[in-house]
């Protein structure tokens, strides 16, 4: 019996071991993908683009809308999950083609999926493997977005200087509810999706001119304030939390 009990003890470790290194599969197919699609896509999705398949892109939306809904659902969830540079021009297509408020309801729809697919595929990697390493430091982290948990998403959403990315990833390490990372990522991009958007609608307008979109309309007064009162609105229940505390 003892020789049997200890191939049965080798095997169970194969298999852990094996599990350990399978859960790196999701990132890794994202890290690949992303590179991939990087040197591939790179050079399409800029200003120049738009410019030259202009005429082309009119004509597909004009022959079957729908289709052309789906290939950019489709387009935008791949190039977020895979975190493709240069998304502020593919919204910005989203909104030359469809108008602003079809082009932010399909590009909020869209990047909350890509967004979701790389929270799970980094939770269940590196998420995973950041609690069987740290120490109590990342507890007393968990501990403190936990209390605010709904604050902390929205507040990275809404703050326009935090990478996309980055606001996909963090979450993942500190054990957030994925039904609370779905719907505040949802809500907390719409704002500056529907702005995007609506600097895209008005593309076709501008190129005429021999213009250029403005891309800094979102670091406007009048567009900053209300988003940065937005994100403070949302960090109120946390900041009154910790004066109580006081």
């Amino acid at each position: 019996m003892a020789p049997t009990s200890g191939v049965n003890h080798e095997s169970d470790s194969m298999t852990a071991r094996r599990g350990k290194w399978l859960r790196f599969v999701p990132i890794a197919v994202l890290a690949a993908g992303a590179a991939l699609a990087y040197f591939l896509a790179g050079d399409y999705l800029n200003l120049a683009a738009i410019k030259e398949h202009r005429a082309a892109l009119i004509e597909w939306r004009d022959s079957n809308l729908v289709t052309a809904c789906l290939a950019y659902v489709a387009v935008y969830i791949v190039s977020v999950a895979f975190s493709v540079p240069g998304a502020i021009w593919l919204t910005m297509a989203g909104g030359f083609l469809f108008g602003t408020m079809l082009a932010a309801v399909l590009t909020v729809f869209s990047a909350t999926i890509g967004a979701t697919l790389i929270f799970l595929a980094a939770r269940s990697s590196f998420g995973a493997f950041l609690h069987e390493r740290a120490g109590p430091w990342l507890k007393r982290i968990e501990g403190e977005v936990a209390e605010g948990e709904i604050s902390f998403l929205l507040v990275m959403r809404l703050i326009p200087v935090i990478p996309f990315f980055i606001a996909n990833l963090a979450p993942a390490f500190v054990n957030v509810r994925l039904g609370n990372f779905i719907w505040t990522t949802f809500i907390g991009i719409a704002p500056a999706t529907a702005v995007i958007s609506s600097v895209g609608a008005g593309l076709g307008e501008v190129l005429d001119r021999g213009g250029e979109p403005d891309l800094g309309v979102i670091f406007q007064p009048h567009i900053l304030l209300p988003l940065l009162g937005l994100a403070t609105l949302a960090a109120l229940p946390v900041i009154l939390r910790k004066l109580r505390g006081r």
